[in-house]
C-alpha cells in the first residue's frame, strides 16, 4: 500500500506516522495504550468510510474504528492497521415535529445532549460526556435516563451503516431488521455505524447532580433500598470512593471513603426534590449539589490532558445489604490505591420494560450492575490490583455471571456467555456470518462467525 497516495482516496484527512498531528490524533482516552496505526482516516462521510473498509480488506490490514477513544481495552486504535477515525462526522438534524435526531456518530455524547438541550429535547447515553455515542450506544448506553427512558439503544430508530463489503445500508425495523437488531448490543462487530437515528424525550428543566455520604453498611444498603424502590424518573449512579479533593467537600473529609451519587430526576424539579429526600435524610450529607438543572449539566467538565491506567470488572448483582455493604466497605480498605471504587447502578423500570430478545442486549431483568475499578501506575501495581479486583468480585459474588459489554477490559474476551446468553449469541454469530463472514471487524469484543 503506498501511504502517500491514501490522501488521494478520500475527502476526509490522512494522517500519517511522519505527520505533525500524528501523536495527537492516535491518542485514547485510556493511559497505558501506546497503538501506532499505519495511517489515521479523518472520515468525511460514509462514502470515506467504505472506501477505507475496502483498503483495509485488500491489504488484509488490521481495522479500528474510533468516535470517542473510549475503548478500555484499546479497540478505538490499532499497531500497524487503519483506524477509521468518525470525529469529523458530527451532523444533528433534529426533527423538532417528529421528535427524532440523526446524529454523527463522531459527535460525543456531551456534545449531542448539548444541542438537543437547545430544543428542550433529550436522549439518554452513559455517565461521561466525552464518550463518543457511537461505541456507548452498539453496547446498549446505561447511563443517567435509563430507568425513565431506556438503554440509548432502546430510543434507537435506525442507522446508516458500512458493511464488509462496502456497502452502505439504512437499517430499521423496516429494512434489514436482523442487522439492526444486531447492532443494538451486540458492538461493532457487524459494519461502521456512520449516524443513527434516535427518538427524542421532551425535558426542560430536570432535577439532579451530585450528593455525598458517609460510607457506612447502613447509608449503603439504604441507598439501595430506596433507589429500587424510587419512582422511573429517579436513576442514579453511586460510586463508593474515597473522596477527590473538590471545592464543594469539606476538607475533613478529602480521601476518607463515601457515597458519591449522582443522579437525575427525569422531571419537574419540584417533584424530584421530594423523591430525592429520603436519600438525603440516609445521613447528614458531606456535600449536596443536588438542584434544578438542565440535563446538559450532569456532565462535568473534563480534564482532556488525563489518560488513566485503571483495572476493572464488571458484573450484575441481585441485592446489596448491610452485610453486603459491610464487606465492601471492609474490601476497599484492603488497597493501598488512591483511587479504587466499587460502582452501583440500580436498573429496573424502563430498562426492565423492554423484552430480553427484542435487542442484543439482553440483561434487562438483571437488578443491580457493579463494576469494581482501581488505578494503578506501574506493572507491579497492575498485578496486585488485578488481583484485589479478581478477589472483591468474588466476594460480591451472588450466582449472576452477566457483563455489560461496553466495560469489559483487553483480558475478558473468554467472557462471551457472560456478556451474550447462549440464544443471544448464536443469532449474532449468524448475523456476522452473514455480514462479515472474514471477520474484517474484529477490534471490539469480537464475536466470531459461524464456521
Amino acid at each position: 500500500m503506498d501511504l502517500q497516495k491514501l490522501e488521494t482516496l478520500f475527502q476526509g484527512n490522512v494522517i500519517l506516522p511522519e505527520d505533525s498531528g500524528y501523536d495527537t490524533a492516535r491518542q485514547i482516552f485510556y493511559g497505558g495504550i501506546d497503538k501506532k496505526p499505519a495511517a489515521i482516516i479523518e472520515v468525511a462521510d460514509a462514502k470515506d468510510v467504505s472506501q477505507a473498509v475496502l483498503l483495509a480488506k485488500e491489504h488484509n490490514l488490521e481495522l479500528a474504528v474510533r468516535s470517542g477513544g473510549h475503548s478500555a481495552a484499546g479497540y478505538s486504535s490499532t499497531e500497524g492497521g487503519i483506524v477509521i477515525d468518525l470525529r469529523t462526522i458530527r451532523d444533528a438534524d433534529i426533527d423538532t415535529a417528529h421528535k427524532t435526531v440523526w446524529a454523527g456518530a463522531g459527535l460525543t455524547a456531551g456534545e449531542l445532549t448539548g444541542e438537543l438541550d437547545k430544543h428542550n429535547f433529550v436522549v439518554g447515553f452513559g455517565d461521561t460526556g466525552s464518550v463518543g455515542i457511537g461505541g456507548i450506544t452498539l453496547g446498549g448506553g446505561v447511563g443517567y435516563l435509563a430507568r425513565k427512558f431506556g438503554l440509548a439503544i432502546d430510543n434507537q430508530l435506525g442507522a446508516e451503516i458500512v458493511t464488509a463489503t462496502g456497502e452502505i445500508l439504512q437499517v430499521d425495523d423496516s429494512h434489514y431488521p436482523e442487522l439492526f437488531w444486531a447492532i443494538r448490543g451486540g458492538g461493532g462487530n457487524f459494519g461502521v455505524v456512520t449516524k443513527f437515528q434516535y427518538k427524542l424525550h421532551e425535558l426542560s428543566e430536570c432535577y439532579g447532580g451530585t450528593l455525598f455520604l458517609p460510607a457506612t453498611p447502613e447509608v449503603i444498603s439504604g441507598f439501595i433500598d430506596i433507589a429500587r424502590k424510587a419512582p422511573n424518573e429517579l436513576s442514579t449512579i453511586v460510586n463508593i470512593m474515597p473522596t477527590f479533593p473538590m471545592p464543594s467537600v469539606p476538607e475533613a473529609f478529602h480521601g476518607k471513603l463515601s457515597l458519591m451519587v449522582l443522579m437525575v430526576y427525569a422531571g419537574s424539579p419540584e417533584e424530584g426534590e421530594k423523591v430525592v429526600a429520603p436519600i438525603r435524610a440516609l445521613a447528614e450529607p458531606i456535600a449536596d449539589i443536588v438542584k434544578p438543572m438542565r440535563y446538559k449539566d450532569i456532565f462535568a467538565p473534563e480534564d482532556a490532558s488525563f489518560h488513566p491506567t485503571a483495572v476493572s470488572r464488571n458484573m450484575f448483582t441481585k441485592d446489596v445489604d448491610r452485610e453486603m455493604a459491610t464487606k465492601a466497605i471492609d474490601w476497599l480498605g484492603k488497597t493501598e490505591a488512591p483511587v479504587k471504587a466499587l460502582q452501583l447502578r440500580v436498573l429496573g423500570g424502563a430498562v426492565a420494560g423492554v423484552a430480553d430478545d427484542a435487542t442484543a442486549y439482553a440483561h434487562r431483568q438483571n437488578a443491580i450492575m457493579c463494576n469494581i475499578a482501581c488505578f494503578y501506575e506501574t506493572d507491579v501495581e497492575k498485578r496486585e490490583r488485578q488481583k484485589w479486583v479478581h478477589d472483591f468480585a468474588e466476594v460480591l459474588y451472588q450466582g449472576d455471571d452477566a457483563a455489560y459489554v461496553n466495560f469489559l477490559g483487553p483480558d475478558e474476551q473468554d467472557r462471551l456467555l457472560d456478556a451474550y446468553p447462549a440464544p443471544t449469541l448464536a443469532r449474532l454469530r449468524k448475523i456476522k456470518s452473514k455480514y462479515d463472514p472474514e471477520n474484517l471487524f474484529r477490534m471490539n469484543f469480537n464475536i466470531v462467525p459461524n464456521e
